[in-house]
């Protein structure tokens, strides 16, 4: 039986991008490598943490939402714990409603983009032809 689950984890604050990229590319990779499904990604960027984790007062979040089969939660979590990057991690498994509010937030993020690049288009074509009349 496949549920949807979504697992935040918190990777250390002194990783470059390109560091960054292979941590969170070894773990989809490892999704899909098992049968499962990757739903939705969002990188939420270098944050502050609430306390020190490791002396670490900052951490890099990363959000992957994904399909598998049950059984393959240990086998993630046990990945997290050997990886040395990774400060903390926490897997949930969405019932039906927060799999519609995790659809919500989605489509609501992606309209906001839009619109937002869609205003920043318009101003980029607004301000050189004002430039020019002057």
């Amino acid at each position: 039986m496949i549920k949807q689950y979504e697992t935040v984890f918190i990777a250390t604050p002194v990783l470059s991008d390109s560091q960054m990229k292979e941590a969170v590319a070894k773990y989809t990779d490892l999704i899909k490598s098992n049968g499962g499904e990757i739903v939705y990604e969002e990188d939420w960027g270098l944050k502050q943490l609430a306390y020190p984790i490791q002396h670490k007062t900052s951490g890099f979040y990363y959000l992957i939402e994904f399909k598998a089969d049950p059984q393959f939660v240990g086998t993630l979590e046990t990945q997290y714990h050997r990886d040395e990057r990774i400060l903390r991690f926490l897997t949930v498994a969405l019932d039906k409603n927060a799999v519609a509010y995790a659809e919500h937030r989605r489509q609501t993020r992606a309209a906001k983009a839009a619109a937002a690049k869609a205003e920043a288009t318009r101003t980029e074509i607004v301000e050189p032809a004002a430039s020019v009349e002057e």
